[in-house]
């Protein structure tokens, strides 16, 4: 074999070999209940910022493309979803959570019909198939509503029975986040819940010196929580995430 062709396939080799122990990615693909929010949004967290805590170091790598205020339409408007394919390699896992603006019907920038939320979805875990990643669906994560007897109220319509049957007739990994984070919140109570949440008082933070009770958007510590609680449904769930993979 002549030298430059014998180097040539070695450099291939090598090549293959180490994306072969890189370690595979998180992508996300969502809402503002999952994204990087901006500083001037702080202390506002999505559970995605917490995502790779919840793996061994150099387990996994995350790429949290979730964007606030979109639904699966606007995501796909937007390139959003295009963008995201691209970046998706073999043995990588993307995570789909919409539902929040998708079933705001008082908003038109933003709403999408349960008929084309489902095609969406579906069209979602076409495309991850076919670049031999790994699909996850993701009901919604459930806001801060109770009624008078202090349970807690879901507030998604059926939006959420729509993933759950898509992913039963599709045959994909569902994380039932909705039905995890209600028991969260019932746990913690009416006002337990609140520390959860994005609640601050008047002069407690910079950027709302006004002070904010959001039922919606997570605080710190909500957003921990709420991370934690995937981790441990995706166990539970059977998807391989990594060899490199452990409870921390």
């Amino acid at each position: 074999m002549p030298k430059v062709v014998h180097a040539l396939v070695l450099l291939l080799a090598l090549a293959a070999s180490a994306r072969a122990a890189e370690p595979p990615t998180i992508h996300l693909a969502g809402d503002s209940t999952m994204a990087i929010k901006r500083a001037e949004k702080r202390p506002e967290t999505g559970w995605g910022e917490f995502l790779a805590e919840q793996f061994a170091p150099g387990a996994i790598a995350v790429d949290n493309r979730a964007m606030n205020g979109r639904s699966t339409r606007t995501f796909i408007a937007e390139g959003r979803w295009s963008a995201l394919l691209e970046a998706t390699r073999p043995g990588d896992i993307v995570l789909i959570q919409f539902g929040h603006n998708d079933q705001s019907i008082e908003k038109p920038d933003r709403y999408t019909p349960p008929a084309d939320y489902v095609r969406n979805l579906a069209r979602f875990v076409a495309d991850v198939r076919a670049r031999n990643a790994t699909p996850v669906l993701l009901t919604p994560v459930a806001r801060r509503r109770f009624d008078e007897d202090g349970r807690i109220v879901a507030s998604h319509g059926k939006y959420p029975d729509l993933v759950r049957s898509l992913a039963a007739r599709e045959h994909v990994a569902l994380i039932d986040m909705e039905r995890r984070s209600s028991a969260v919140l019932q746990e913690a109570g009416v006002e337990g819940s609140k520390e959860l949440f994005l609640w601050l008082a008047p002069g407690e933070h910079a950027n709302y010196p006004q002070g904010v009770q959001d039922n919606t958007h997570f605080s710190p510590k909500g957003a921990a929580r709420m991370a934690r609680e995937f981790a441990a449904a995706l166990r539970e769930s059977g998807v391989k995430v990594s060899k490199l993979d452990r409870a921390p």
